[in-house]
This record gives structure tokens, C-alpha cells and sequence, in this order.
């Protein structure tokens, strides 16, 4: 480049020339196509990071351990946030399927609601019967659905589905498989498959209505991948992708004790993270040439929480930050692209307590506080502390971690946004609002 201007500055006639270049390339571009709205509004396309159950507290376990008190994880990269409240119509703590109905809709949904309005149809923030994302589908975009959990997980299920109980997994299985969506990927091969058939994974399916939801996947022109390798290797022209990567869940949601009795593992060894099912969905959506719509759910942040498993949990974390790395690198190459990450509660209640001991890092931790709160290590009660990277200075500090209960409670959740429009994620984000800033992005209007 170097070379390049040097000679054009010692050539006044070629000054010349590339100047009327110029004007003839900006004339060009001026006649081209925007993807603006008649409102002067600048669109893209949204990725959507749901760690489900994974408030501020988890956040700050995950600095400490892999970065320290002095460092940044993706999240914390991240240039925009604001406090997030995630109250539904009818109880101050939210549950999954009712969050993901409230992200899905854009208006307050009940804490049994699963795409629905008490077996109703919702009408959406829009006023439509339907979810952003179907509402994206039908407008000729691209749609993307990724879970570390089974396919009828509601934070990414709600979004292309609905029932009337979650519990109801034949049902939104089915309408997962049949949404149209160019991406799905997760766990839950035995909810695809009749009772009488055996999966890819060794495991009989669960569905009673006899039917083999891959089967109909495949007529409906999906390529079928099961494991890692088979993801890696997918083809650069593929155009509609199913991956189907354990037969429930990608992790094992138990304590550490029971984990270690029955010999298993955080996450099964042969399936993907979901950074390497973004990083797969994102080359397919964006191959398509249009703004797309991505949703990917790390499922495991809250299920481990659940069970107070405090290594599964950040674990779990980790992943979900590295896609949150995928979706950066992303926009740094598209910055017509939206990334909103939200948790929609708070599970288990994870905090960070200093360790006495610090200068004992082989001695076990106590069971409990002295209110009864349990107290979890490395490998669950009266284990090993965690031991921080190193701060600024080189020291090495060591934690633990108390839990409030096993349930998804409310508090602590911090909502965060970056790229195409992250500067209007309000400071204080209602549930409802993650709804707003996807339709802003992907249609040009900020909906009251």
C-alpha cells in the first residue's frame, strides 16, 4: 500500500485520475441498495446469547478463575449494559419458558407459559401471533436456533414453538423440527425418535406418537450431524443443518459427588460447545447474503446451578463466553450486527466467599457458613478451594463459593449488548426490552 501511494503522489495526472475514480466509485455506491428502513434506520443482523441462569455472581467466579481480578472475559468486553429485571404478569422470579416467552414476544408472559398466552395465542410487541423469530422467517430471513440442552429447551424452543406445557415435548419437538429455521442444533435425540427406535447415540427414543422426527428433517433438506467431527467437517454449501449431539442433554447436570460416583463427565467428550455451533451457524446464516437472526442458549449454566454444582456451572460459563468471543470476532468483520446476551434468572444463587485458609490451598473447605449456607470447591462440599488467576501484581487468591438454594431466583442479572445499535440497550432493561433491541435491529423500529 505503501508503494502504491507513493506513486500516485509523485504523478499529478494520475492525482488526477484517481480522483475522478472516486468520484465515480462514491457515485456508484450512492445508487446502491441500503438496509435502511423508510425512517432513515440502519438494520442487521441479531445474535442472541442466552447463559441461561447466570447472574453477576457467576460472572465474577469466571473472571477470577481464568482471567483474575485484574481481567476481562468476553462478556466483560462487551460495550454496552443495563440492569435487568425479569419479572413475568404473575410472580417476581421468573422461569425459564415464561423468560424465553417474554424474549420471544416482547410482552409479559405467565410463569407457566411456553409460547402461549394461557393456551392462547400471544400477541406479540408487533401484534402478531407469533415470535420475533417466526416474524423474521416469514420476512425472507435467515433463522438460527442453538442449545446446549435438549431442542425443546424453552430459550431457544419458545422462539420457534409453543405448547401448553413445557412438559409437552412431542408437541414442540415437532414444531422445532418443522419451523424452517436454516440452523437448529442440540441435544435431544431419544425426543425425536419413536419408542421403538434405537439413536445414533444408544439410547431408545421417548416419543409416543410413533414418529422419527430426523427422518422428516432429512425430507425436509437438512443435513444430519451428530457429533463434533461431523460438525467441523460440514460442507461450505450446506444450506439447512440439524446437529444432534447427545441423546438429552450435551452435559450431566449432577452434583460433583454423584458425577464422580457414576464416572461422568461435565459434558460428553464428542459434542460440540456451543462457540463451535455458533461459529458453524453463523458461516451458514451469513452465507445466505441477508440480516439473520440467531439465537444460541448455553443450558448448562443454570442446570448445574440448579444442582449446585459450582465446577459444572463455571464450566458452562466458559463456554458460553467463548461463543460470546465467536459472536465478537464476528461483528469485528460485520458491524451491522447486533450481539444481546441476557440471563433471564438468577439459578442457585451463586456467590463468592473469601477463603480463610489462604494460605492452605490443600485443606478442605468448610461445609458451611456459619448462617447454613453450603459452601462448594473444586470438586463439591469440604473440596479444594478455587484458586483465582493472577492479579496484576502476580498474587494468586483463593475462593469459594456459596449457594442461596437450587432454584432459579431473581436479582443479580446484568443485560449487555454490543455492535449495531448497542447504545440504545436501555440502563435499566425490562425483560421485554431484549425483545425491543432484536426488532430494532432487524426491522428498523423501536416499539413502545
Amino acid at each position: 500500500m505503501r508503494k502504491t501511494r507513493d506513486a500516485v503522489s509523485r504523478h499529478p495526472a494520475r492525482r488526477g485520475f484517481v480522483a475522478f475514480f472516486f468520484v465515480l466509485l462514491i457515485s456508484a455506491i450512492s445508487t446502491l441498495p441500503t438496509k435502511t428502513t423508510a425512517g432513515g434506520t440502519e438494520t442487521g443482523s441479531v445474535i442472541f446469547i442466552h447463559p441461561d441462569g447466570s447472574g453477576v455472581g457467576a460472572w465474577t467466579a469466571l473472571r477470577l478463575l481464568d482471567q483474575g481480578p485484574d481481567g476481562m472475559t468476553n462478556w466483560d468486553r462487551l460495550e454496552a449494559m443495563g440492569v435487568y429485571r425479569g419479572h413475568l404478569k404473575n410472580s417476581l422470579v421468573s422461569s425459564s419458558h415464561g423468560g424465553a416467552t417474554t424474549h420471544a414476544y416482547g410482552t409479559k408472559a405467565n410463569f407457566e407459559n411456553y409460547g402461549t398466552n394461557d393456551r392462547n395465542p400471544v400477541s406479540s410487541l408487533s401484534g402478531k401471533t407469533h415470535s420475533i423469530m417466526i416474524e423474521a422467517r416469514d420476512a425472507g430471513l435467515p433463522i438460527g436456533i442453538l442449545n446446549s440442552g435438549h431442542l425443546a429447551e424453552p430459550g431457544t424452543g419458545v422462539f420457534v414453538s409453543s405448547a401448553e406445557s413445557r412438559s409437552m415435548t412431542d408437541e414442540i419437538t415437532e414444531k422445532v423440527i418443522r419451523s424452517g429455521a436454516d440452523v437448529i442444533m442440540g441435544g435431544g435425540e431419544t425426543l425425536l425418535l419413536p419408542e421403538s427406535v434405537e439413536g445414533r447415540h444408544g439410547k431408545p427414543g421417548a416419543r409416543k406418537d410413533g414418529k422419527n422426527l430426523i427422518q422428516t428433517a432429512m425430507q425436509l433438506g437438512y443435513t444430519v450431524v451428530y457429533t463434533r467431527d461431523e460438525l467441523l467437517s460440514v460442507p461450505d454449501d450446506t444450506k439447512k443443518l440439524l446437529g444432534v449431539f447427545a441423546a438429552g442433554h450435551t452435559f450431566n447436570a449432577k452434583p460433583e459427588e454423584a458425577l464422580r460416583e457414576q464416572n461422568l463427565p461435565l459434558y460428553n467428550e464428542q459434542s460440540p460447545n456451543v462457540a463451535e455451533m455458533t461459529e458453524v451457524a453463523l458461516r451458514i446464516l451469513s452465507r445466505k447474503g441477508m440480516n439473520f437472526l440467531l439465537v444460541v442458549e448455553e443450558e448448562g449454566t443454570d442446570n448445574f446451578a440448579n444442582s449446585n454444582n459450582a465446577s459444572g456451572t463455571l464450566e458452562a460459563l466458559r463456554r458460553a463466553d467463548a461463543a460470546i468471543g465467536v459472536a465478537l470476532d464476528y461483528i469485528d468483520k460485520n458491524p451491522t450486527t447486533l450481539l444481546i446476551t441476557a440471563a433471564d434468572s438468577d439459578a442457585g444463587g451463586m456467590k463468592i466467599v473469601r477463603h480463610l485458609e489462604s494460605a492452605e490451598a490443600d485443606r478442605p473447605i468448610p461445609k458451611q457458613l456459619s448462617n447454613g449456607s453450603p459452601l462448594d470447591g473444586t470438586d463439591g462440599a469440604e473440596s479444594s478451594p478455587f484458586v483465582a488467576a493472577p492479579d496484576r501484581f502476580g498474587n494468586r487468591m483463593m475462593f469459594v463459593i456459596s449457594w442461596a438454594g437450587y432454584d432459579d431466583l431473581g436479582g443479580g442479572i446484568i443485560a449487555r449488548a454490543h455492535g449495531l445499535n448497542a447504545d440504545r440497550l436501555p440502563r435499566n432493561v425490562d425483560n421485554t426490552d431484549i425483545y425491543r433491541m432484536m426488532y430494532l435491529t432487524l426491522f428498523g423500529k423501536w416499539l413502545p
